[in-house]
Formats: C-alpha cells, structure tokens, sequence
C-alpha cells in the first residue's frame, strides 16, 4: 500500500455493495473505493456491473464484481462466500437493492419483500462469520422516507422498507454487544440519470415538477449526498451510532 493509500480513511477495509452497479448503490461503492477499500459489488445486468467495476478500479484498489440476482438466496450466499474470499474477510455489508415495486399485483408485493427486505436478511446473515472476525465492523441498509409517511403511489416498496427499517434496529440490538454497528439511511428523491425521477421528468412531468418544488432545500438531492452520510455512518467517527434510521432528503420528510 501506498503512503497516499494508507492515508485514505478505509484502506483496508473490504466492502460489499449489493445493487452496486448505478446509481444510489455505485455512488457509495465508488465513495468507498475512493477512500481506499477493496470492493465487491453485485448486480443482476452485466454490462452496468462491468462499467461499474472499470470505473471503481481507477481508484487503485481490489475491484469484486459478480452477478447476483438479489432475490435469490443460494445466488447471494455465493456472492458473500466468493467475495469474502477475493477480498480477504468482510468489514461492512451496504444493502442497498430494491425491487422498486409501484405496481398493486401479487408479483410486486412478492419482489419488494424478496429484493427490498429478504436480501438484505439473507446477505447480512451470509456476512455475519466475516463480520465478526472485524475489527470494524458496519452493516448498512438502505431504506427510503416512503418507509415515514404513507405512500399511496408505491404502497409495496413502503411497507417493506418500512420492515426494512424495523429490522435495522432490531438487529442492532441484537448485535449491539458483539460491537457491531447496524444502521440504516432513508433516502428522500433522488435523481439520476435513467433513475426513477430522470424517467418522471418525461413520463410524469406534472408529478416530477410537483415533487421537486415541495422538497425545501429546492429540487431533488444527488447520489453523492446518500453517499456521504454511508461513510459517515460506516467509518469512525459514527463508532458510537447504531440502531438508526438517517433520513437524507434535504427536508422532504418534514412536511413543510
């Protein structure tokens, strides 16, 4: 390792980035890499886990990126056991998949309670033996502010982030005495390009207008603000935080 290396505030660390490939999710893999962890990273579509994994490299450090289809258990128990060995251990877990289930049907409800919540069960508890064998420790599950309030746009991704949230805390608790930190950001609208507000903007302009105006700190939030606070939340200076929920939405939730 460098001296450049050494001085970055996760060198050394190894990081698993589930639903790591665009977006929310490569935003906080390429923060993490940036600051020198070693990166395993998940995704279902090949071609943005490769561009992902190229782009993460550039950063010097060890790049893992395997295809996973999230909704499968055997799929990320392999994930978790291959990346565990390529980069030698596990010290933070980032859930971040969604299913991003709008729709009313049966096949929604059951891809946001297999993507939103179980896989970030099934990982964790695929990462469990490596965390404990860290000296730093951080699980970090990404939830959303439709979790707060209710939302009659999206009610299946609501209600299983809102599980996502309860389960954040109560596995804190239960891992609390082992040191192991477990938290959880709830992203507020957040767009991006080929996002959910970037395809609004043409498919819903009145809705995406209506959206963006009611946010107070005016206009949608960006990939990097989420980012930031899962550094914050993974590293040392957050040594003393764990069973909470961190809305980053510029004020949306507030209702103002």
């Amino acid at each position: 390792m460098t001296d450049a290396a050494a001085t970055r505030a996760f060198a050394g660390r190894r990081v698993l980035v589930a639903g790591g490939s665009r977006g929310i999710g490569f935003a906080i893999a390429d923060a993490f890499a940036r600051e020198g962890a070693s990166v395993s990273l998940c995704a279902r579509n090949a071609g943005h886990l490769h561009r992902a994994a190229d782009a993460l490299a550039r950063h010097g450090g060890a790049v893992h990126p395997v295809g996973c289809d999230l909704a499968d258990a055997a799929q990320i128990d392999a994930w978790v056991a291959s990346a565990a060995d390529a980069l030698g251990g596990i010290d933070i877990v980032v859930n971040n998949a969604s299913a991003l289930s709008h729709a009313q049907g049966d096949a929604a409800w059951q891809a946001g309670f297999d993507v939103d919540l179980m896989a970030a069960v099934r990982c964790n508890r695929a990462a469990l033996p490596h965390l404990r064998r860290s000296d730093a420790p951080a699980i970090l599950n990404i939830s959303s502010i439709n979790a707060l309030n209710p939302t009659p746009r999206a009610p299946a991704y609501s209600t299983f982030k809102a599980a996502l949230n309860y389960y954040t805390t109560t596995l804190a608790a239960d891992l609390a005495r082992a040191r192991i930190r477990v938290n959880a950001i709830a992203p507020g609208s957040i767009e991006f390009p080929d996002g959910l507000w970037a395809r609004r903007a043409d498919s819903d302009p009145a809705l995406y207008a209506r959206i963006r105006d009611a946010i107070p700190f005016g206009g949608f939030g960006a990939v990097e603000d989420v980012a930031a606070a899962a550094l914050f939340l993974c590293g040392p200076q957050a040594r003393w935080i764990t069973g909470q929920v961190l809305a980053v939405d510029g004020g949306q939730s507030l209702g103002v």
